[in-house]
């Protein structure tokens, strides 16, 4: 998918499950998304919102259809890697066991021993932030098409050297959240997708951010 050409006029339609719009949508540029769900009965269809009938009809007709504009989130190391996400961002090390780094966050910084570092936006509020505010007791998450990037930190160690007093938050636009790596390594991967990953070492830095463009889909 990451070689595929899309031009700048054409519709994308999607049909599968939620999680395709995602893996599809970091590769786009502002084209189109019609999402069709071929199985309601098994798909929530968050981002897959259509039957056949209504994604034709929008395919055909593509300026009559409402148009929500969802943000994605964007990690960029200090070497300029990027990694682009609609769903998440996970920071973390590569077996998900203790990585040691650096937080800072718009409210102040910590040093922290944690499973990692999650920061998502309204789509993911559905998928893998749910999960961690409901173990948090959050009572509210970015909706669909806001802005706003909520993040989590997983399991942070209280030690005399690593804090559990930033743990979670919202990233209003223009705000930023970054993490300077104090492991041996540690990896950054988006919408669930470990088999791409940015790799970073000892003294390296990742900020994450709202991504350079919004995934248009049709509601």
């Amino acid at each position: 998918m990451s070689r595929f050409l899309f031009a700048p006029e054409d519709s994308i339609v999607i049909v599968g499950q939620d999680g395709l719009v995602a893996n599809v949508a970091k590769y786009l540029n502002g084209q189109l998304v019609i999402g069709i769900n071929p199985e309601p009965e098994r798909n929530p269809g968050v981002l897959v919102r259509h039957n056949l009938e209504r994604g034709l009809a929008i395919l055909l007709e593509p300026t009559r259809a409402r148009i929500g504009e969802l943000a994605t989130v964007c990690a960029m190391s200090d070497m300029d890697e990027q990694l682009i996400g609609l769903n998440e961002i996970f920071v973390g090390q590569p077996g998900h066991q203790s990585a040691r780094y650096l937080l800072k966050t718009p409210s102040g910084q910590e040093r922290q021993s944690s499973s990692g570092v999650v920061v998502g936006t309204g789509t993911g509020a559905t998928g893998w932030l749910a999960s961690l505010a409901h173990d948090r007791g959050v009572a509210e998450l970015p909706a669909l098409t806001d802005q706003d990037l909520a993040w989590f930190v997983r399991e942070a160690w209280p030690s005399p050297t690593t804090g559990i007093g930033l743990t979670s938050g919202c990233l209003q636009p223009g705000e930023q959240l970054t993490l300077r790596v104090e492991s041996d390594e540690l990896i950054v991967f988006g919408d669930g997708i470990e088999s791409d990953f940015l790799r970073l070492t000892w003294g390296q830095s990742v900020t994450i951010d709202r991504g350079p463009m919004a995934v248009r889909l049709a509601l």
